[in-house]
């Protein structure tokens, strides 16, 4: 039988050859692994426990161990839940034997398991010896059988609690059915139960005279849920088990397999199926490396690009921010519209800019979202830093734009930008679907379900879900991995080679700090940066008054060209469409038909059509003939027979014109709403100042104040870095050292309830003079300012002007004490001065 390695523990205990509390095997451990079990679990070091007592105490506490159990992979867990039904304490043998039960040996359990208990050992999970295992309390407590809280073993209670309410008279026809003799009192009754029912031998033949139906029902019950119902009037094969304490009574009406005869029925294993390795990441789909990153690079190149859409679209026009917060049903389909995606992309696309810190709401009366003055510099970044940033901020960020649309626990809606969409597991799920992924060879990919089994191995989940419903974090997996295609950190399910710069070479899925973000940001840069196209500085016009852009164009080049065109379709080439409307957009920014065309020609690799130059002269030509101004406000033009014909259109009814002078007409309605319906009309009238000079327009670009990007919210305590994690282990052992260091005896009486006896000033002055003289340390009872009352060990160095400076073995530091604030004074032990 192979014997658990003891890691990060002596296995022994200071005294009677082995510990006989937690608090006794972590003081036998050795600091490097106190620190393992304080970076394992951070929740207990908040705050510093004062020593290794507290520090045991706080590791039994059932919010700690529920969090502890939550990460541990499925055979650990496994592990812990055969300790659980197992006997208090357990010997290894015994647990080895309830992961294989009667089989042969499976060489895989007998590898794993001696993991599996360091793990639990590590974790402060169990401890004691390897003959005497123990689960600690409240992990037994959640993972040992009940009717309310079942056994993922699918284990019930022991015959000794399942009889625990039974008549002595009821027991002992039980065990006369069974056989058994007589006994004079219950418990040795149920105790002779209990042997018979772990006989194998014995069992067998109990089991041998069983009615065909009665081990039916024993069949159905083996691996779980172990309770059964029956009515008033069993059945006569209901009726043998009941007699015989194979099955026992749970609740009026319901009947429970004891948990011994359910180990024999089962051959002694208390797992259906133990998972002692990992599922492997198979079968892998192999790619051409080549082609997952080329890929991935053009989607790249499309993040930005939809980025830059949606937040070129806000700076103008941004949505309304809800009163709840976050953004409208009606405003997400819009903006689904405006990006030609659907409305879960559209909530990601809109969640990425704003955990990016490109956008938020402007805080003003009729709040909107709105770009953020990070959106101007981000545009002037190279496109491979651009996108370092968006990917950075979606690998670190607890936002999850998947919940939007659906609903949370008090069926109220999820918006999108809403504030109730942060889910802390979010990073740790999707930096270990891409560690998982980085395994693979470069360019291989495998499917989600077989990715999925992975982590529920790594990280099963503790409580089922509901009957056709995922967990959490199979949710949060999916959304993952749809993300990362978008984004391009993936491509055709395979990472690719920004996204295996950017997970970076750690194995944490925490927070990082800012110089490592940044790390990984510049080493996911510079991969990107030979993947992604050249920018190209020029179109082809057609004949059809469509201009294609063959790839991605150089910024200037295609912010002049949005204004002058509209997007008719997208994708590896853009294709542009003129229209009157937009080479008048064009007009109104103040371009002339001259600039136009020579814009047009400069830029476009065919000659400009000559339907195009006929749009762009006929257009400019009527741009401004008419000219709008305010009167409330007015329209003039130098023919007045394009005056009249305005007045005979019906069309112009609500614009309430009338004729003041051949050349001018007056409206009732404002300028901005006279030169839409005069467009709407078909003419093309510019607006003027005051002065008649025309008025050049274009959309205000709107910013906020200056803003941070969200704060991810992170699950649970933060993990300590190694200053803190080696300041804590001292200052534990520091108080430990104080509360536990004998003390030689003295002649004053020791107080009422225990405690350091008290000293004279005379005694407490000589007594530290004595310790400065000799290097020895001493323990000291003390009272600071506010009346609060400790015990400290230090080793005084100075005694002067009525104060004691010394080293203060329970701070770590060199401290100074008023002697009047000293209650009392005593000698170390010698084997501890």
């Amino acid at each position: 039988m192979t014997t658990p390695r003891e890691t990060g523990s002596s296995g022994g205990a200071a005294r009677g050859g082995g510990p006989r509390t937690l608090a006794e095997e972590l003081r036998a451990r050795p600091d490097g692994a106190l620190a393992g079990l304080l970076r394992a679990r951070p929740d207990l070091l908040n705050p510093v426990p004062g020593d290794l007592t507290q520090l045991a105490t706080r590791a039994g506490t059932r919010a700690s161990v529920l969090r502890a159990l939550e990460r541990l992979d499925r055979f650990v867990l496994q592990t812990a839940e055969a300790l659980a039904v197992a006997p208090d304490p357990c010997p290894y043998g015994r647990l080895a034997a309830l992961m294989t039960g009667d089989a042969p040996e499976d060489p895989r359990i007998a590898e794993a398991l001696p993991r599996a208990v360091a793990a639990l050992r590590d974790q402060a999970l169990v401890w004691g010896t390897a003959d005497r295992l123990r689960l600690v309390r409240t992990a037994r407590e959640l993972l040992a059988p009940s009717p309310a809280h079942p056994s993922p073993t699918g284990l019930g209670p022991t015959v000794a609690e399942a009889t625990a309410g039974m008549s002595p008279g009821r027991v002992q026809q039980i065990i006369a059915a069974a056989g058994l003799p007589g006994t004079h009192d219950p418990v040795s009754a149920v105790a002779a139960l209990t042997a018979l029912f772990e006989d194998r031998a014995r069992m067998a033949e109990l089991l041998a005279q069983a009615p065909r139906d009665a081990s039916a029902v024993l069949d159905r019950l083996r691996w779980g849920p172990p309770y059964g119902t029956v009515t008033a009037d069993p059945a006569p094969h209901l009726r043998w088990l009941l007699d015989r304490g194979l099955l026992l009574p749970a609740t009026p009406g319901s009947v429970v397999l004891p948990r011994e005869v359910a180990l024999h029925l089962r051959a002694g294993r208390a797992h259906r199926a133990p998972e002692p390795a990992a599922p492997e990441l198979a079968p892998a789909t192999p790619h051409s490396a080549r082609t997952v990153d080329a890929g991935a690079a053009g989607q790249a190149f499309t993040a930005l690009a939809t980025v830059e859409e949606l937040l070129a679209a806000w700076e103008s026009d941004g949505p309304l921010v809800l009163r709840a917060g976050g953004l409208s049903v009606r405003d997400l389909k819009r903006t689904a519209t405006l990006l030609d995606t659907t409305e879960s992309a559209a909530a990601f696309w809109t969640e990425l800019a704003h955990a990016a810190g490109l956008l938020a709401s402007d805080g003003e009366v009729d709040e909107r979202y709105a770009p953020t003055p990070a959106y101007d510099d981000w545009l002037h970044l190279p496109a491979e830093q651009r996108w370092a940033r968006l990917a950075t901020a979606w690998l670190a960020a607890t936002r999850t734009a998947g919940l939007a649309g659906g609903r949370d626990a008090k069926s109220r809606p999820l918006n999108a930008l809403g504030p109730d969409l942060d889910r802390s597991p979010a990073p740790e799920v999707r930096h270990r679907v891409l560690a998982l992924l980085a395994t693979l060879p470069h360019g291989a990919s495998v499917t989600p379900e077989t990715l999925l089994a992975r982590l529920h191995w790594e990280r099963p989940p503790r409580t089922p879900a509901e009957p056709g419903a995922e967990d959490l974090r199979t949710r949060l997996a999916r959304w993952a991995l749809t993300e990362a295609e978008l984004l391009g950190v993936t491509n055709r399910g395979a990472l690719s080679a920004p996204g295996r710069a950017l997970l970076g070479d750690t194995e944490s899925a925490g927070p990082l700090t800012d110089a490592e973000a940044g790390a990984l940001a510049v080493r996911a840069a510079t991969a990107l940066a030979p993947l992604l196209p050249e920018p190209l500085d020029h179109i082809l016009l057609q004949a059809d008054l469509t201009a294609v852009a063959p790839g991605p164009l150089k910024r200037p080049l295609a912010q002049m060209l949005s204004v002058l065109a509209d997007v008719e379709s997208k994708g590896g080439a853009t294709v542009y469409r003129f229209t009157p409307a937009s080479v008048r957009r064009a007009l109104d920014a103040g371009q002339t038909a001259t600039d136009l065309k020579a814009f047009l020609t400069g830029h476009s690799r065919t000659p400009v059509p000559q339907p195009l130059a006929y749009l762009v002269d006929d257009v400019a030509r009527r741009h401004g003939h008419l000219r709008v101004g305010a009167a409330s406000s007015y329209l003039r033009c130098d023919d007045d027979a394009v005056l009249a014909e305005i007045l005979a259109d019906r069309r112009s009814a609500p614009l309430r014109l009338r004729r003041l002078a051949p050349t001018v007409l007056a409206a009732q309605a404002a300028p901005d709403e006279l030169l839409e319906g005069l467009r709407a009309m078909g003419y093309a009238p510019a607006a003027e100042s005051a002065e008649g000079d025309v008025v050049v327009t274009r959309a205000d670009a709107r910013r906020t104040p200056p803003r941070t990007a969200p704060v991810p919210v992170p699950e649970g305590p933060p993990v300590p870095d190694e200053t803190l994690l080696g300041a804590a282990v001292r200052a534990i052992r520091a108080g430990d050292m104080a509360s536990t260091a004998e003390r030689k005896p003295v002649a004053a009486p020791a107080p009422a309830g225990g405690g350091l006896p008290r000293t004279t000033s005379a005694e407490t002055l000589a007594t530290m003079q004595a310790a400065v003289m000799t290097g020895s340390a001493v323990w000291i009872g003390y009272v600071n300012a506010e009346g609060a009352a400790s015990q400290r060990v230090i080793a005084p160095v100075r005694v002067e002007g009525g104060f004691v400076t010394g080293y203060d073995h329970t701070a770590d530091e060199v401290r100074t004490y008023p002697l009047h604030r000293i209650t009392g004074v005593a000698e170390l032990a010698d084997e501890h001065a």
